[in-house]
């Protein structure tokens, strides 16, 4: 059995984008007004950095100039449209967006790293409680316990994830 020590091209450019993915639409649904353009930018930017991707290194930096390309090339052909924003504001809110995105990516990796080290029911009691469509109501009915009992347990669960986050956050800051 051989292991492997570079991943192949593509390995990387999967683990990358998907790493990036989440920060690169809410940088390009910042730049544009409609949620319908924002998902055709970021169709094209998949392709583009499909296409365009030579290497691990600067993956992120490279790849906001490109969405930002991209949002410039949308909305030039937009400029019959009264409401398009200019190049200037773009670059503006572009630049807002990326030196936004950095702390919140330190914010989301610290989130998952505490997540895990909480125990396991805890764990699963807040991913069960955020999981789109539950009600505490229900969540608590099944538990046997009171809505209010259960929203004190989970606020004493973010008050704790809270301050794994801010810890881990500064951590990494300083290292």
């Amino acid at each position: 059995m051989t292991t492997r020590s570079v991943p192949p091209l593509n390995d990387q450019f999967l683990r990358l984008y998907a790493e990036n993915e989440g920060a690169l639409h809410a940088f390009v649904r910042s730049l544009l007004p409609t949620r319908d353009e924002s998902s055709d930018v970021m169709q094209d930017l998949a392709v583009a950095l499909w296409q365009g991707f030579e290497s691990a290194r600067e993956f992120r930096p490279w790849a906001f100039g490109v969405a930002r390309n991209l949002v410039r090339m949308h909305l030039r052909r937009r400029a019959r449209d009264r409401h398009v924003f200019d190049d200037q504001l773009v670059q503006r809110l572009a630049d807002l967006a990326q030196a936004e995105s950095e702390p919140r990516a330190a914010e989301r990796r610290a989130l998952e790293c505490c997540l895990q080290k909480l125990p396991q029911a805890q764990r699963e009691l807040v991913l069960g409680a955020y999981a789109r469509g539950t009600r505490i109501d229900e969540l608590a009915q099944r538990r046997g316990q009171t809505p209010m009992a259960l929203y004190k347990i989970l606020h004493r669960i973010r008050q704790a994830l809270l301050e794994c986050v801010q810890r881990t956050v500064l951590r990494e800051q300083n290292v």
